[in-house]
């Protein structure tokens, strides 16, 4: 559909490296996510070992180069964003399930290694990592249900250190009040820095110097220590809709999906696959070539789908983004006689490009990378 790099990765085995420091630091797990989307960008061709050494700086500033970024070497949050789906969300900003997919997958499945667990380290969460997590959780003496959250990410945290998105929350949930928010009593985890006191934190996290120096098991008449880890006592309400919204939004776009996949006698399987590969169910997401929405279709495309295909005219919502999308894909399938590799390479470089030339070898790992995943969807 379109010449540009996708963002997903090749299954890939990681060798153990030293303990991290900071983002921009040489050895820092974060760092693994990056080279994951990087070698998906086709750029980097190392080794997924979370060391930013020369190559993977270079692939940075090539990347940075060819979207029309300010070329630093340093992966910033606009080339983060740059990089799609795989750019983000950075290890420690958001809860893992079975589904997710991203940056912070891949650093989950490269410190599962580290851990001597063996899983792919495709940014995707799925069978085999559930299990190694859940094998991870059995180690820590956690609840084994394969769910990255809170309690998890701590420990994980304690084994592994890396620089995090933001404090770890540790929650417990009380009893529901008559408006429907839960509370949670969370746990952040703070990194004391030069010049921080408790009196200052306690400040800040609207707790008191008793309570962390209780949790933390300190004397309040003494100095912290710089680099000290404080379990800070925090209460935060969330409204009950909200997370219905959030645990919802998946299973509506995948309602779509379905619909239409049905509808135009395409593998739901194939098209949930696609949707995945391309924008993670996003349909907020604008590539840097002007591709959007869930099935990242460019305007010419859509025009096409709509005009030609379709013969009206659709909304610019999730719904016509993934009407559009399959009906292009089921187009792809029928003038390639139903060879699913040759629709996906159609819909990677396009139509006439694999006719004329056959299939690029950078659309190869797109192809293979998309029937893989189809397995798991």
């Amino acid at each position: 559909m379109r010449a540009r790099i996708l963002v997903f990765a090749t299954v890939l085995t990681v060798a153990a490296v030293a303990a991290p420091a900071a983002l921009a630091a040489r050895n820092n797990p974060q760092t693994a996510g990056l080279q994951v989307a990087l070698r998906a960008q086709g750029l980097y061709r190392g080794a997924i070992d979370a060391v930013s050494g020369p190559n993977t700086v270079a692939a940075v500033r090539a990347f940075q180069r060819i979207h029309g970024l300010r070329v630093t070497g340093i992966a910033d949050a606009r080339t983060r964003k740059a990089l799609g789906p795989l750019g983000r969300p950075l290890f420690g900003a958001r809860t893992l399930r079975r589904g997710a997919f991203g940056w912070d997958v891949a650093v989950l499945q490269f410190m599962l290694i580290r851990q001597g667990i063996n899983v792919p380290v495709n940014a995707y969460f799925d069978g085999p990592t559930l299990r190694g997590v859940r094998l991870l959780q059995h180690r820590m003496h956690l609840r084994r249900d394969g769910v990255v959250g809170p309690h998890t990410l701590a420990s994980i945290v304690q084994r592994e250190p890396v620089p995090l998105a933001r404090p770890i929350a540790v929650s417990t949930t009380t009893r529901p009040t008559a408006h429907h928010t839960t509370q949670h009593r969370r746990l952040l985890v703070h990194v004391v820095r030069s010049g921080e006191s408790l009196t200052q934190l306690a400040r800040r996290y609207h707790t008191s110097v008793a309570k962390l120096a209780k949790v933390n098991h300190l004397d309040p008449s003494h100095y912290l220590l710089i680099g000290t880890k404080l379990r800070v006592p925090v209460v935060k309400h969330v409204t009950a809709a909200r997370v219905a919204y959030r645990t919802s939004s998946v299973a509506s776009v995948r309602a779509l999906l379905d619909h239409w996949a049905l509808h135009y006698g395409v593998s739901v399987h194939l098209v949930r696959a696609l949707a995945w590969m391309e924008s993670g169910y996003n349909n907020a997401l604008v590539s840097s070539v002007g591709a959007r929405g869930i099935m990242q279709l460019l305007p010419t495309t859509f025009r096409y789908s709509e005009t030609v295909l379709i013969g009206h005219r659709l909304r610019h919502n999730a719904d016509g983004n993934v009407r559009a999308g399959v009906a292009y894909l089921s187009h792809l399938l029928h003038v390639f006689h139903g060879n699913t590799r040759l629709a996906l390479a159609g819909w990677y470089q396009g139509e006439r490009a694999v006719r004329k030339h056959g299939v690029y070898k950078v659309s190869k790992t797109f192809v293979t990378d998309v029937l893989a995943l189809r397995h798991r969807m």
